[in-house]
């Protein structure tokens, strides 16, 4: 199976720097499986937004109880089994996926020994199937097991044998029994996935009918007759015979895993994943995962849609999850649920009628629908494949690979896009949907520039309407939309200064704020939360939205505007295109006049780094250290690997690390970045950074590289170490300096552990 578990090269940098820590890890907790807490004939549990009422395990590593669905309504709540000591609260089993609950149900372990869970209303949502008569007690193991007992603890149900899209170390699957994922990431209903152990033996994985519940042919199989499938204590999982005779490996695990959480799920995508949560990094990796082809090609046996829906295309993203898309020119049925797939947003071509001037050919690269074609043509070349799909009034899309042109219909099927394929996919649309879109043919760019200058040229009086109604227009825009969003059709003229740097920040969707708005969220500029050398940031308020944000105010744009124009053009280009969780998320921004450049942030209610660290005597715990850390190195690793502009930040500091209110570790502050281009390793630009954490080669006129950020990552993980600044600003007092020299004995301290 491929493995994620072993720090990828890109890491090495920001790992090395954390050896100091890994070598105190000397102990090791044993833990034993205590007794569990029985849970009495007459018990319940009730469901409410407030509500901390659940059955724990006897180590509280699982909870039994209501857990309310983010994203659903108000009075949403599943009936579940989750870890309870990690900050996610993952859930691994529920009873009502189907059927949400609201506020005020119960769950009751009645007086003869049912267990129901009922709405409010009294009426019977789920109760457990062949349980029998002579249930003394419920409990819920250490190993997440709930179960239903008799008076001489035999087991007459138990959640493990009714697993929904996951099973935990020491399950075993049987004959008959199937995993069903999750229909989305935050959707629990029964999804399109199943991964069942047959009743003849054979493992599979396969799509269904969705909704029906019937399936289509496995996309992964054992290929071999088992009677069970074992998730051992010992992290790996097999498919066994009756006789105990391991017949098939599905995962196996080299690591220790005394201190990790482990689960088997099938995804909302289709891939079978091993997960492990270690106590530092305190998140779920994928140790592996199955099948370990690309998901998108494996659904591809003449029926259902694939891995995505019908009409749109399947592109693999990082850790194996699948991306769906649609072709230019056509749009999501439902955005709230893309699997569903794509439908046209032009009307179809007339066979009636033999022109094809209405339509034109836009090309996706390495993009394929495998299956059903109506046509087949031999020795074409692209252009001769263009034309054969435009003046088809039946092709949809024509498929070109190796002098062959494969024509076809929708609904279009098992789209996937591998990278560096070169087949490609040429997709008809209609031409008013062409003009906004990539790949467009140059003739036809040609053609229309030379008929936009004959109908401009032809007549004053169209040149005097036409300017007439773009003023009329703007006018009117000026006071319908006083803010609004800018999209990448938005005029960069908006701004009062003409910078081609903030293309790409209008490329995204950022709210464009006046300057009395804003001032108006701050107070009048009076909360201040930082300053810096060119922008002092406030804290705000959005009625509308409801949110806290954070206002930087650009303080210089006189007599050294145009320093500080290129520092804000810089930081909206940088921001604006970066999208990662450890990386301050940028709001919008207000540009009006020649003398307001503001940027609007997230809110980052717990401060920063360094106020944690300097400020107060409570220190960070050693597992909470560990997860900043963490937190900020992949943050680097995604400016400096990820980006499709390479950045350097140039400022790693304690000051420029945000703690949000789940206190993860964010990045921000990227007014001194550097940008690199793809084809390049290192800039000779001139960068400042701050006094203590910048490298010895940007006192040199040498040329920088991303390793200036490591060298600051280095210096901010020693200050996390021993909770003090690396320099003082009043001088060096030498017992402080021996303190922080000495301060990595600390490490071996217990509270490490803790």
């Amino acid at each position: 199976m491929a493995s994620y578990y072993s720090p990828q090269p890109k890491f090495y940098y920001y790992y090395s720097s954390l050896i100091i820590l890994c070598l105190s890890t000397l102990l090791f907790r044993i833990n034993s499986q205590p007794a569990p807490r029985n849970i009495s004939l007459g018990s319940s549990l009730t469901a409410g937004a407030a509500s901390k009422d659940y059955w724990l395990s006897p180590s509280g590593e699982f909870a039994f109880g209501f857990q309310q669905v983010a994203g659903s309504s108000a009075n949403g709540f599943l009936l579940a089994i989750w870890y309870n000591k990690i900050a996610q609260k993952t859930i691994v089993w529920s009873a009502n996926r189907n059927e949400l609950v609201s506020s005020g149900s119960t769950v009751k372990l009645t007086k003869d020994g049912s267990l129901m869970l009922a709405d409010p209303s009294g009426r019977q949502i789920w109760g457990p199937n062949g349980v029998g008569a002579g249930v003394s007690y419920g409990a819920l193991f250490d190993t997440g097991n709930f179960v239903l007992a008799n008076r001489n603890a035999a087991v007459l149900w138990g959640s493990f044998d009714q697993p929904t899209d996951t099973i935990l170390p020491t399950q075993i699957v049987k004959r008959g029994t199937e995993l069903i994922s999750k229909y989305s990431s935050t959707n629990y209903s029964t999804g399109r996935f199943k991964f069942t152990l047959q009743n003849d033996g054979n493992l599979v994985a396969y799509t269904t009918f969705y909704p029906q519940t019937g399936s289509n042919f496995p996309y992964w199989a054992g290929n071999i007759a088992g009677n069970s499938v074992n998730f051992n204590k010992s992290g790996n999982v097999f498919l066994s015979s009756a006789n105990g005779t391991i017949l098939l490996y599905l995962f196996t695990n080299k690591e220790p895993t005394q201190d990790l959480h482990q689960r088997l799920t099938i995804d909302h995508d289709g891939v079978i994943r091993l997960y492990a949560y270690p106590r530092w990094p305190a998140e779920w990796t994928t140790l592996s995962f199955m099948p370990e082809d690309n998901i998108c090609g494996l659904m591809r046996d003449n029926t259902g849609s694939g891995a995505c829906g019908f009409n749109s295309y399947c592109q693999i993203e990082d850790a194996q999850f699948p991306k769906c898309k649609c072709p230019q020119g056509y749009k999501f049925l439902d955005n709230s649920d893309e699997s569903r797939g794509c439908l046209k947003t032009f009307p179809p071509q007339d066979c009636s009628s033999a022109g094809d001037d209405q339509f034109d050919i836009m090309e996706i690269p390495s993009t394929n629908w495998p299956d059903f074609f109506y046509d087949q043509l031999e020795s074409q070349t692209e252009g001769m494949c263009r034309q054969a799909c435009l003046s088809d009034c039946l092709c949809d899309v024509a498929i070109f690979f190796g002098g062959f042109c494969w024509k076809k219909r929708m609904p279009l099927t098992n789209g996937r896009m591998e990278e560096g394929a070169s087949v490609k996919a040429l997709i008809k649309v209609g031409r008013s949907n062409s003009s906004s879109l990539a790949y467009p043919r140059k003739k036809d760019e040609s053609s229309l520039k030379l008929t936009g200058g004959l109908l401009i040229g032809s007549s004053v009086f169209l040149n005097l309407l036409l300017l007439s109604t773009t003023l009329l227009f703007f006018s009117w825009w000026r006071r319908n939309n006083k803010r609004g969003q800018l999209h990448p059709t938005s005029s960069v003229n908006l701004l009062s200064f003409s910078y081609s740097q903030l293309e790409s920040a209008t490329a995204v969707n950022l709210v464009s704020f006046s300057y009395g708005e804003l001032e108006s969220a701050t107070g009048g500029f009076k909360e201040v939360l930082g300053r810096g050398a060119s922008a002092t940031v406030y804290k705000g308020f959005l009625a509308e939205e409801k949110i806290n944000v954070a206002v930087k105010k650009m303080d210089k744009m006189g007599g050294e505007g145009e320093i500080d124009d290129r520092e804000f053009t810089t930081e909206v280009k940088v921001i604006a295109g970066t999208n990662h969780r450890n990386l301050v998320k940028l709001v919008g921004l207000c540009t009006e006049g020649q003398n307001h450049r503001l940027l609007v942030y997230e809110y980052m209610s717990n401060g920063s780094l360094a106020s944690l660290l300097f400020k107060g005597d409570t220190r960070p715990s050693w597992c909470k250290r560990m997860e900043i850390v963490y937190a900020v190195a992949k943050g680097l690793v995604y400016l400096h690997e990820e980006c499709s502009t390479q950045i350097i930040h140039c400022d790693i500091k304690p000051h420029n690390i945000l703690l949000d209110e789940s206190m993860i570790a964010r990045i921000s502050d990227f007014g001194l970045t550097n940008l690199m281009k793809v084809n390049q390793t290192r800039t000779t630009t001139a960068i400042r950074g701050t006094k203590g954490y910048v490298a010895p080669e940007l006192f040199r006129s040498v040329a920088i590289t991303t390793k200036v950020d490591t060298y600051s990552f280095g210096v901010v993980l020693l200050e996390l170490v021993c909770c003090r600044r690396n320099f003082e600003m009043n001088g060096v007092d030498p017992e402080w300096f021996r303190q922080f020299a000495g301060c990595s004995v600390q490490i071996i301290e217990l509270s490490f552990f803790y």
